[in-house]
């Protein structure tokens, strides 16, 4: 075998097994409260917005139903959980600023909507990390709290 084939060689299998690294998806649980106690320490928030998960907190008037945020992150060279944190994060603010923009004072309601697969949990949300990108989708109700 001369030295061109064996370069092929190495090459393709180099190639396929960081193809197959890259498309790494792990499924990750975590609460969503330390990245919404994150987002009010960073100033992202403001705190006029209350947020609870399905299954927790009170009722209200809901102003908008349904409100889908869909968030990624560059994942790479972090850990799942540091990942998963910051994009958490980034959806939170999203729901924050859509709640501002309907003048509600809450969302509540809030699921995992992960490609549009609901998973409801009083404490935690799913995010998706791969060895690139991390991405969490969370679905919630505006809505105005007495």
């Amino acid at each position: 075998m001369n030295f061109p084939s064996r370069l092929l060689g190495a090459l393709s299998l180099s190639l396929a097994c960081s193809a197959q690294a890259l498309a790494a998806d792990r499924t990750v649980f975590l609460p969503l409260q330390p990245a919404i106690d994150a987002a009010l320490a960073a100033g992202k928030i403001d705190g006029s917005v209350k947020f609870y998960l399905a299954g927790t907190g009170p009722k209200g008037r809901v102003l908008e139903a349904g409100v889908v945020t869909n968030r990624k992150t560059n994942a790479f060279a972090k850990k799942d959980a540091e990942a998963c944190e910051w994009v958490a994060q980034s959806a939170v603010i999203a729901l924050h600023e859509a709640a501002k923009k309907a003048n509600a004072n809450a969302v509540t309601n809030i699921v995992s909507y992960y490609r549009k697969n609901e998973y409801t949990s009083k404490t935690d949300y799913e995010c998706h990390a791969g060895a690139v990108v991390a991405g969490v989708a969370l679905r919630g109700d505006l809505t105005q709290l007495k």
